[in-house]
């Protein structure tokens, strides 16, 4: 059984974060060991919540906790969201430090959550600057939305050669992997939602109807780096594991969309993270 290490907030309302990443790990028969970064009541996107960021001496201490249980030794990848403070960075990296000292073919996935189109920013000052600079070039894979491509790599992104080279910027940071959750272009099919994946072996291409959803529910994200890197380990095929990611977090939509719910219906969903009941397939475009 593979194990994932993933660092992110924590929600008591809703599914963002490791709340929309833990489970569909654990449902795609992963084991999740999950350390938080925050506690809130619900995600930020209502404009009101409670709850607490939580210090990285915190953060550093759970972390500490699990190691001399010498779990870290057994971790097949590492996955980090949502930091909700800036000074957690060094903590984040030490983490990946330490699991890659100890198992030097993990894999490290960095979905830099930082902003979106429409909202801009939604994080506190410094911690994008810590993605560009710290966290990215030291990722295998990263997954961030449009917004965060173009923060990442200072392109801005209208059509798919754009989409393109802003994907080459960014795999020229560091990663190997870059998949871009939620493409946007003038030259697509306005009823199209689309993901793109660029690595060494190439660049994929896969769309979705667009669904009508008013707000838009959060958490998405979240959910497709989880699903993007459990298939990942498990299959070894980038493609692979993207047409996975598009195809449930698809179904996730559709299921809630049908529920009249703002959250993502993840547990509603569950059997469509494992077997999506609709496959989309990615083609090749580099």
């Amino acid at each position: 059984m593979r194990t994932i290490l993933t660092i992110q907030s924590h929600v008591a309302f809703g599914h963002v974060g490791n709340r929309a990443a833990v489970f569909p790990l654990e449902r795609l028969g992963l084991e999740a060991i999950a350390v938080n970064t925050v506690q809130f009541s619900n995600h930020t996107g209502y404009g009101a919540w409670s709850g607490t960021v939580f210090p990285a001496e915190h953060v550093a201490q759970v972390i500490s906790g699990v190691n001399d249980r010498g779990a870290l030794a057994g971790v097949d990848a590492v996955l980090t969201g949502y930091m909700g403070a800036a000074d957690l960075g060094d903590v984040v990296m030490d983490a990946v430090a330490r699991v890659k000292g100890l198992n030097p073919s993990a894999l490290y996935c960095c979905d830099p959550v930082m902003g979106d189109v429409g909202r801009g920013f939604f994080v506190r000052p410094g911690i994008p600057e810590f993605f560009r600079e710290k966290a990215v070039p030291l990722a295998d894979a990263i997954t961030p939305n449009q917004f965060e491509l173009e923060y990442l790599t200072g392109r801005t992104v209208g059509d798919l050669a754009s989409a393109l080279q802003a994907t080459a910027a960014a795999r020229a940071l560091g990663p190997r992997w870059v998949l871009v959750t939620s493409l946007s272009r003038q030259d697509a099919p306005a009823d199209s939602i689309e993901m793109l994946l660029d690595g060494p072996d190439g660049a994929w291409l896969v769309a979705t109807p667009r669904l009508d959803l008013d707000p838009l529910p959060n958490g998405a994200g979240d959910c497709v780096a989880a699903l993007f890197l459990a298939k990942l380990l498990e299959t070894g095929e980038p493609p692979e594991a993207l047409a996975h990611a598009a195809s449930a977090i698809y179904a996730v939509f559709a299921v809630t969309k049908l529920s009249g719910q703002r959250e993502l219906q993840i547990i509603r969903a569950q059997d469509e993270l494992v077997a999506p009941s609709r496959r989309f397939t990615p083609v090749k475009v580099r």
